[in-house]
């Protein structure tokens, strides 16, 4: 494993980071109210009186919010408390209507756990969980509507949150980035969050300290709201170089929030960092303990689906894949499900070779999804059968998958209408190779005296003269024939 290591002119700092991720829970209503939680609705359209805090409305827990959350808890191999509690978190801002948020504190619905995550240099790295706790969100400020007033949307108060906590495990922006690529993957697997940071619907909190190697951890900053995997990895990289920075000059590095501005590719102060006495967390008296049934969590776990460490074990076992390509294809469940679809009773390397290369290419070139992409898993694996039964060739096979992306016909639809079917007519190849044999003495001559390479040159002329539709290996062997 790399060590990741600041320079500075003291010599080698090592970097120490935990992350606090907030993932929006999947759920039709909020976690205590049963407004709607849609995204991009008009504001203030998804609220009921308990998210605008009415005198005397009272909290309901919503019941799959809470299993979403122990269903989260198991894929993340974590302990499932079956009493939790819900406090209130207080403090006042504009958008917080009740003047304190409902969380949990000290006894949170899912205990410690640990991510595995894969680092480029192919080695493994287990990351602890220390907590997820359930809680809701507050409403948005937004100041870009007038020019001297703020206006609030209240859609998102009341929105259920898991809020994710990390041990300070991570040690460099690489780590940190595939600890979230890790979480939001079995995320989506499970169905619990979309996972789509550019929403909101999943965003961290960045805690970053510096100090040399074997020293008890130094002062912490927290950057807050981070909305990309590649922002947070900047913000790492940005916040422990300002801190080495000070530590050097002898200054000493102030606890206190701070924002990532990733145009200057730099953090600045936020806040100073508040700790928990200053929130007077206590429990909030209009909601019981949660009590959780044994029965109930043995349940949602017998029903949880094949997590990404699983399916990529599965498909190196099963399918022969290298550990790279299972990495690759399992970091999303729908290229997982397309992949398989591809490979069922074909060679499964060659499934896992056009899915990886052509496939992922033309989506980036195109800018489709899985979803949306015009070659479905079903057609790539038909154009595999036309290869498989010699239909068309492997050049060919390029060509017809081209047609495929632009058109999103079936390939034997496009091989019928391009009359691209493979020559195996030895007769129509014997005289296409000996044409070929023919109109070069010189280089025959060349080739009968050693230069072995210029065999290349008889196969792809001709290939040419064939117009690509020639069987490789029939031709291979009538050129051998002819020059031996």
């Amino acid at each position: 494993m790399t060590t990741y290591a600041i320079e500075g002119s003291t010599g080698p700092w090592e970097v120490v980071v935990g992350l606090e991720v907030h993932a929006q829970v999947i759920s039709n209503a909020k976690l205590f109210s049963g407004s709607a939680t849609t995204f991009g609705a008009e504001p203030n359209t998804q609220v009921s009186f308990v998210d605008a805090a009415f005198p005397g409305m009272l909290p309901v827990i919503n019941r799959e919010a809470v299993a979403q959350a122990v269903r989260t808890g198991l894929g993340l191999n974590a302990v499932i408390h079956k009493v939790s509690r819900f406090d209130r978190k207080n403090y006042f801002y504009a958008d917080l209507p009740q003047g304190y948020q409902i969380s949990q504190f000290e006894h949170p619905i899912v205990g410690t756990g640990v991510i595995e995550v894969e680092l480029s240099d192919g080695s493994t790295k287990e990351i602890g969980v220390t907590r997820l706790h359930l809680e809701q969100d507050a409403g948005k400020s937004l100041h870009d509507q007038h020019p001297t007033k703020t206006f609030i949307d209240l859609n998102r108060s009341g929105v259920a949150l898991m809020e994710i906590v990390s041990e300070p495990d991570i040690r460099s922006p690489e780590e940190a980035g595939a600890y979230l690529r890790k979480l939001r993957s079995i995320l989506r697997y499970l169905g619990t969050c979309d996972g789509n940071m550019e929403e909101g619907s999943m965003r961290a909190d960045v805690n970053v300290s510096v100090r040399k190697h074997g020293e008890p951890y130094r002062t912490r900053c927290e950057v807050k709201n981070v909305n990309s995997i590649r922002f947070v990895m900047q913000a790492v990289e940005a916040e422990a170089a300002r801190q080495v920075e000070v530590w050097e000059s002898g200054g000493t590095v102030v606890q206190e929030t701070r924002l990532f501005d990733s145009n200057r590719g730099i953090t600045r102060p936020m806040r100073s960092k508040e700790d928990a006495h200053d929130y007077r967390y206590f429990p909030d008296p209009d909601l019981l303990p949660l009590v959780l049934d044994e029965d109930w969590i043995a349940g949602l776990k017998a029903a949880l689906p094949e997590l990404p460490d699983a399916k990529q074990a599965r498909f190196k076992s099963e399918y022969g894949l290298t550990p790279y390509d299972a990495g690759v294809l399992v970091a999303e469940k729908a290229t997982a499900e397309f992949f398989e679809t591809v490979a069922k009773g074909r060679d499964a390397k060659i499934a896992a070779n056009w899915v990886t290369g052509d496939f992922f290419a033309a989506l980036n070139r195109t800018g489709a999804t899985i979803e949306t992409s015009p070659v479905s898993a079903a057609n790539l694996g038909a154009l595999l059968d036309l290869m498989a039964d010699k239909t068309i060739n492997g050049r060919i096979a390029k060509d017809v998958f081209e047609a495929m992306v632009e058109t999103g016909k079936a390939p034997a639809d496009i091989v019928e209408e391009k009359g691209l079917k493979q020559v195996t007519d030895t007769s129509a190849i014997d005289a296409a190779a000996a044409a070929i044999v023919a109109a070069n003495p010189d280089k025959v001559a060349e080739y009968r005296s050693g230069k072995d390479k210029l065999f290349g040159f008889f196969v792809g002329q001709t290939m040419k003269a064939m117009a690509g539709k020639g069987n490789p290996a029939l031709i291979n062997e009538t050129l051998k024939r002819l020059l031996g």
